[in-house]
């Protein structure tokens, strides 16, 4: 399984987060491979620099290289994608993490319900 991590996931899985459950961790050791979006690290350094969230963007970046994930860019395509999405969810990086999982595809770990009705794609745990 390819999977495509949602950024709290990521911050989770790199934070040690209790709220990482068992079941993600375990999906992400057995992902045939692991993809974060440049879209996380967008999100990221927004709410960092807005305050919104308490974290070292470089120790981040470093945890991102340091592991065998593979960085997924936005492409056009992606962004051509997010437009035909329905409007169950109006955050935007979100939308583009579901456009994306649906166009690679990849299977999208999130713990958000509202992404659910996108697509069978998209694995809540």
């Amino acid at each position: 399984m390819k999977l495509l991590l949602d950024t709290h996931i990521f911050l989770w899985l790199n934070t040690d987060d209790p709220k990482l459950t068992r079941k993600a961790r375990n999906l992400i050791n057995e992902a045939h491979e692991v993809f974060v979006s440049s879209v996380v690290f967008w999100e990221l350094a927004i709410k960092i620099s807005r305050g919104d969230l308490v974290a070292d963007l470089e120790e981040l970046r470093s945890a991102l290289y340091s592991n065998p994930f593979t960085i997924l860019p936005i492409t056009v395509e992606h962004a051509c994608a997010s437009a035909a999405l329905p409007w169950h969810h109006k955050d935007p990086f979100d939308r583009m993490l579901v456009a994306q999982a649906i166009s690679e595809p990849l299977r999208l770990l999130t713990s958000d319900r509202q992404l659910e009705p996108y697509s069978d794609l998209v694995l809540r745990v």
